[in-house]
């Protein structure tokens, strides 16, 4: 008999946290109405309690999407209604998320905040060795790039030489070789 899954990782899916992950003005960010979700509030209250710590959350640790970037992002979602409130959303960086935890303490909060720091490291990790196998493919292309100035190099001496060969087997040709009846 299988026995019940107990651990954060369990209950919560990875995958399901990292799809609540956007990249908004080159940063990860999560949206308030996810995190609200996850944290199992609602979104209005998840906001007060924002509001009430404003000190917080400086500007680089949660700023307001713009109207462009909710559209943007209401079209990369691909809903044709977005429900709920029609303010702009806040987004949370990592370091914002982290603040959560001071603010909104219940254990679900709590076990959210691991999985979601989780989830930002695992993307972490994913984008350095993403990062390392460009470089490295880089490197590559370069040598390849270097080895191709040698090889045109070599190939342009060959046709120079076939050419000289030609050139030379054209000019016997019109030489004619053997007994000649005139001289």
């Amino acid at each position: 008999m299988a026995t019940a899954k107990t651990s954060v990782e369990q209950l919560i899916p990875g995958e399901l946290v990292i799809n609540k992950i956007y990249v908004i003005r080159g940063t990860k960010v999560m949206l308030d109405k996810d995190l609200a979700a996850l944290y199992e509030v609602e979104t209005k209250v998840f906001n007060q309690s924002v509001k009430r710590n404003a000190a917080r959350f400086p500007k680089d640790f949660m700023f307001q999407l713009t109207q462009v970037e909710f559209e943007n992002l209401r079209s990369q979602i691909v809903t044709s209604s977005w429900g709920g409130p029609r303010y702009s959303p806040f987004a949370f960086n990592e370091q914002g998320v982290a603040m959560l935890s001071g603010i909104i303490n219940s254990p679900k909060a709590i076990a959210m905040n691991i999985a979601i720091m989780r989830a930002f490291v695992h993307i972490r990790k994913v984008y350095v060795e993403n990062k390392k196998i460009a470089d490295q493919l880089e490197k590559l292309e370069l040598k390849l790039g270097e080895h191709d100035v040698q090889l045109n190099g070599i190939y342009q001496a060959i046709e120079n030489l076939l050419d000289d060969k030609v050139g030379k087997q054209s000019a016997a040709a019109t030489k004619r070789i053997g007994f000649r009846p005139d001289e």
